[in-house]
């Protein structure tokens, strides 16, 4: 574990310390070089807890998403370097200190034992993701936007301290790795319930379910490329991840707790993917499609079964994966004609055809073309969904077609058609880009031939 965490730490000082002009080529090598050496715990998690030490350890659940957040941190780089080239050094170097904390905050937070330091690492990551919306985002509305971010998670986040307090209390310990093997606690009264609502609803406004996703598109669209990528791939998760945990030691209340739940996230997935349709901001539509994701997921891990949190775990890491990519694609298409509108930047592919690719292999991923790990992670969750009331084919079947329109309709938009009039001169593709894309669907491709990797517990 400190084989990762100590070199991170240690991106702090060479920052400040680099000289000008390696500046990003060398954060990118260091923080490259430190997330190919985090593939190790994918090998190390297979069997049970492992790396343990009283607060910090790893297992088949948190590996992967480990991963996902030390590989994202040479991505963000990547992506940043062109739009904050024109800033004062001491700018730069101050917005690679933070995408660093919040790494470093992301990995204590995934890998701690004791729910009460997961809950402290959990809120701590609000803070550099605050301000990298708020200072580097790209228009006016960036300080509500931050400020809906803010309160948002704070609102859902204090009944959660509560309940961890009140579990403390009557379980003497909030350690992970007693817990699960400790009694279901009687959900007998009124209170108990409360309780039981309390210790989900922090995960719930994260990932978010929807009703409290309000913050969600407002944040994606007013942040810079680093904070929609760290939002949509790593920051969406922790919601999903701390449900997982807290489930085992919740009693499963399905008939009274989860029906309303489970109801919300799949109607939020038809409702979200509605609003995508009409559309008329592009990364408004990859973060409405993020809502529509995690609504699966979260209706997934609400079921309590293994297929279920199977089916979350895979979809997590592959929605992570893809939504980063289209939001770097959005990104590319942003600084060449600076506008996110899907009018006025139409007809892409006759003058960036290599773009083009990216875009379909992306769409493709984003609306799950077998054999892509999205569709694994959506076909448990929908059999898990099946199981537990049939019902829910309806929805799941009717979110799974709006899905295919939506990111189809995201595809034609940008890259088919005439070209407008007004893009006279387009900058080419830098094989920056490039390299970004394939660092990004590289993973995707490769988990199709080894998914026990992200399994999580179905071993």
């Amino acid at each position: 574990m400190l084989k990762i965490l100590i070199p991170t730490i240690m991106l702090l000082p060479m920052t400040w310390a680099t000289p000008a002009k390696q500046l990003w080529n060398a954060t990118l090598a260091y923080s490259l070089i430190i997330s190919l050496t985090s593939l190790t715990w994918l090998k190390s998690a297979e069997a049970g807890w492992s790396f343990m030490n009283p607060y910090m350890a790893t297992d088949p659940l948190s590996a992967p998403l480990l991963v996902l957040t030390c590989w994202l941190l040479p991505l963000m780089v990547l992506a940043s370097q062109n739009h904050t080239s024109s800033e004062p050094l001491s700018r730069q170097r101050m917005y690679i200190t933070l995408l660093t904390f919040l790494q470093i905050f992301l990995i204590l937070a995934f890998s701690a034992t004791e729910i009460i330091m997961f809950y402290v690492m959990f809120e701590a990551t609000l803070i550099p993701t605050l301000v990298v919306i708020t200072r580097w985002g790209n228009q006016a509305e960036r300080l509500n936007a931050g400020t809906y971010f803010l309160f948002y998670t704070l609102a859902g986040s204090l009944p959660l301290l509560v309940a961890l307090l009140l579990l403390q209390n009557t379980s003497g310990s909030l350690s992970l790795l007693t817990l699960q093997f400790g009694p279901f606690f009687q959900l007998s009264s009124f209170a108990d319930k409360l309780w039981w609502a309390g210790c989900l609803l922090a995960f719930l406004v994260k990932m978010p379910l929807y009703g409290a996703h309000l913050w969600l598109p407002k944040a994606h669209v007013e942040a810079p490329i680093a904070g929609s990528m760290i939002l949509a791939a790593v920051l969406l998760k922790l919601g999903g991840y701390g449900m997982m945990r807290m489930m085992i030691v919740l009693e499963p209340l399905t008939k009274e707790l989860s029906y309303p739940f489970i109801i919300l996230a799949l109607w939020g997935v038809i409702m979200t993917g509605s609003i995508c349709l009409r559309q008329t901001d592009l990364k408004s539509l990859i973060a409405y499609s993020s809502v529509s994701h995690m609504g699966l997921v979260a209706a997934g891990i609400l079921t309590q079964t293994p297929w279920g949190f199977t089916g979350a775990l895979i979809l997590m890491i592959a929605h992570g994966l893809t939504s980063s990519t289209l939001f770097c694609l959005a990104n590319t298409n942003y600084e060449r004609t600076h506008s996110r509108t899907l009018l006025l930047a139409r007809g892409l592919q006759t003058v960036l055809p290599l773009m083009t690719t990216w875009w379909f292999i992306s769409s493709l991923a984003n609306l799950a073309l077998p054999p892509l790990p999205n569709l694994m992670g959506e076909l448990m969750i929908i059999t898990s969904l099946f199981n537990w009331s049939w019902w829910t084919i309806i929805l799941t079947g009717l979110g799974t077609l709006i899905t295919a329109g939506y990111s189809l309709y995201m595809f034609l938009m940008t890259q088919r058609g005439p070209l407008p009039p007004h893009i006279m001169t387009l900058e080419p593709t830098h094989s920056r880009e490039h390299l970004l894309m394939t660092l990004h669907l590289l993973p995707l491709l490769l988990l199709i031939t080894k998914p026990e990797l992200i399994w999580g517990w179905l071993l």
